[in-house]
């Protein structure tokens, strides 16, 4: 696509109208992570769309539950036809009925697909370091309490981005508990430089050295790799030794009245078709979630090979998102 995301999204916050006709438009709400890099599956894809089918694609980027709540406001005049977020923002979106029912073309072909929404692209939870200043990675979550990365260490806001949540989460798993999670963030406070909304713009941060480390997901953080050549990523050890890191697909769901709702039903066919699919490890280092797409490029060997030795855990979202208001209350309080 030949627009650039930065027009299409002053069009939209400027509430003025698209050139093309309204009815030859998809506008998508989406989490960071896939449209990062030049070249990146999302360019690729929607160029594609718009080829095959004369449907301009919009295009909207935003931390994943503030894209969620970006919805919620819009619920009496929507002007999404798509979102995409990881969980548990997915979830809460179709439990507050911002989604409406669809099954895909290939639903068939993919894992987990849901009445609401699907996986579109499969990611992990990881971390990154500035690799130029640090001679190797913090070996445990223990080590980032260190005085060292004292205002040199950032994780975007659980409740507001997908990734700062799932750091809640991977906490309370590796600590064992909630209360043990809560203690040790409480602790890495003291190091942590503050709130961010969104997690992508904290690559550039580490790669300049501002930042030494902080949170991420794989998928965008190897495409941001390219143009960030100090970040590198990794994965701390719990108090147990072990390594682990929860999987973090992107979601896609059509939403509750969505103004251009066939237009939205054609791109996610589009996204998830074996074609699409097929691309995503080699364009944006996602992993596909069809389970006829096995990819054999050399950057789906990158992230299998980033993550030997990780533990790879899920926790059972619609628990995660009954508890999540409360979670998140808690740790405001353990932060402040």
């Amino acid at each position: 696509m030949k627009l650039s995301r930065l027009v299409v999204m002053t069009a939209i916050a400027l509430g003025s109208a698209p050139a093309w006709a309204a009815d030859a438009v998809v506008t998508v709400y989406s989490a960071d992570g896939l449209h990062a890099g030049d070249h990146s599956w999302y360019q690729t894809q929607f160029g594609a769309f718009t080829q095959a089918t004369g449907i301009k694609v919009q295009y909207v980027e935003g931390g994943s539950g503030a894209i969620v709540e970006r919805l919620s406001k819009e619920r009496s005049n929507p002007q999404a036809d798509v979102l995409v977020t990881p969980p548990p923002f997915i979830q809460r979106a179709a439990a507050e009925k911002l989604l409406q029912d669809f099954t895909p073309q290939d639903a068939a072909q993919i894992a987990d697909a849901q009445p609401q929404f699907v996986p579109l692209v499969n990611n992990y939870l990881s971390f990154i370091y500035n690799a130029k200043l640090l001679p190797q990675a913090p070996a445990s979550y223990q080590q980032l309490l260190d005085a060292q990365f004292h205002n040199k260490l950032q994780y975007s806001t659980p409740g507001q981005a997908g990734d700062g949540t799932a750091v809640l989460l991977q906490a309370f798993h590796s600590f064992g508990s909630k209360d043990a999670g809560f203690d040790y963030l409480g602790k890495l406070q003291s190091n942590n430089v503050g709130p961010s909304a969104s997690t992508g713009k904290l690559t550039a941060l580490v790669n300049k050295g501002e930042l030494l480390v902080a949170n991420g997901d794989l998928q965008m953080n190897l495409a941001q790799m390219r143009s960030n050549p100090n970040v590198q990523v990794f994965w701390p050890a719990g108090p147990d030794g072990k390594r682990s890191t929860l999987a973090l697909p992107y979601y896609v769901g059509l939403v509750q009245g969505a103004p251009q709702s066939a237009n939205g039903k054609k791109l996610i066919d589009f996204l998830l078709s074996k074609e699409a699919q097929s691309s995503v490890s080699a364009m944006s280092y996602g992993m596909p979630v069809r389970k006829d797409v096995i990819p054999t490029d050399d950057n789906f060997k990158r992230s299998q090979a980033a993550l030997k030795g990780v533990d790879i855990w899920a926790p059972d979202w619609n628990q995660v998102v009954s508890s999540l208001s409360a979670d998140i209350s808690r740790w405001h309080k353990v932060t402040e």
